[in-house]
C-alpha cells in the first residue's frame, strides 16, 4: 500500500515537473515516505487511545514529546513496522503509567536536572541518513533543547497537576535515552554520524 501510493505520487510529480532529476525525486520520495509513515502511525495510535478512552492524555504526551524531540532529534527505528510497534508501546504505555503513578515533585525535578546534564553532552543526536554536520546548527539545537527542558522544569515547579508533571518527566526520560549512545548501541545503529561524515569529507 505504501509503495503503491508513493510510486504514484512520484510519477505525478515527475510528470508535473519534468526538470526534476532522479536525485531530487528520491529526496522528495524520502520526505513523502516520512509524512506517510507519520500519518499512518498517528492514526493507528490515536485510534487505540480513543478505544481505550485515554485520547486527551495521549495528546498531551505526544505534544510534550515532539516539542522536545524536534530540537534534540535522536534514534529512529530501522523500519516502519518497528517504528509503529515501538511508538505504540511507548506512547500508550507512558500514558497509562502517567495516570497511575504518583511521584514526588522533588524526584521529578532531580530527574529533569540529570536529563539536562545528559542533553548537554549528547543533544542533538542525529542519524546516518540525516547527520547534523554544521557545528553551529548543533549548538543551536542543543540550546533550544535545553530551553525546552527549562520550560518543563518550571512547569513542574509551578504545577500541581500530577498527570502533567508525570508526563513531562516520562517523555524527558524516553527522549534522553533515545539521544544517548546506549540506545544506538542496543539497536545497532551508528553514533557520531556528523563526525564520521566530516572525516569522510576531509
Amino acid at each position: 500500500m505504501k509503495n503503491y501510493i508513493l510510486d504514484n505520487l512520484i510519477k505525478f510529480i515527475s510528470k508535473s515537473f519534468p526538470n526534476y532529476t532522479e536525485i531530487q525525486l528520491k529526496t522528495i520520495r524520502y520526505g513523502l515516505e516520512g509524512i506517510y509513515l507519520t500519518i499512518t502511525k498517528t492514526i493507528i495510535i490515536f485510534a487505540i487511545a480513543i478505544y481505550l478512552e485515554i485520547f486527551k492524555e495521549l495528546l498531551i504526551i505526544v505534544i510534550l514529546y515532539n516539542f522536545l524531540r524536534m530540537f534534540s532529534f535522536g534514534l529512529h527505528a530501522n523500519n516502519s513496522l518497528s517504528c509503529l510497534v515501538g511508538s505504540t508501546i511507548i506512547f500508550i504505555g507512558i500514558t497509562y503509567l502517567c495516570t497511575l503513578v504518583t511521584i514526588t515533585k522533588i524526584v521529578k525535578i532531580i530527574v529533569i536536572l540529570i536529563c539536562a546534564l545528559l542533553f548537554i553532552k549528547y543533544a542533538p543526536a542525529d542519524t546516518k541518513k540525516r547527520p547534523i554536520i554544521s557545528k553551529k546548527r548543533r549548538l543551536i539545537y542543543k540550546i533550544l533543547s535545553l530551553n525546552v527542558l527549562m520550560i518543563y522544569l518550571i512547569i513542574i515547579f509551578l504545577s500541581n497537576n500530577m498527570f502533567l508533571t508525570n508526563a513531562i518527566t516520562s517523555v524527558t526520560i524516553v527522549q534522553t535515552f533515545l539521544i544517548s549512545p546506549l540506545s544506538y548501541y542496543i539497536f545497532k545503529q551508528p553514533y557520531n554520524n556528523a563526525l564520521e561524515r566530516r572525516i569522510a569529507w576531509g
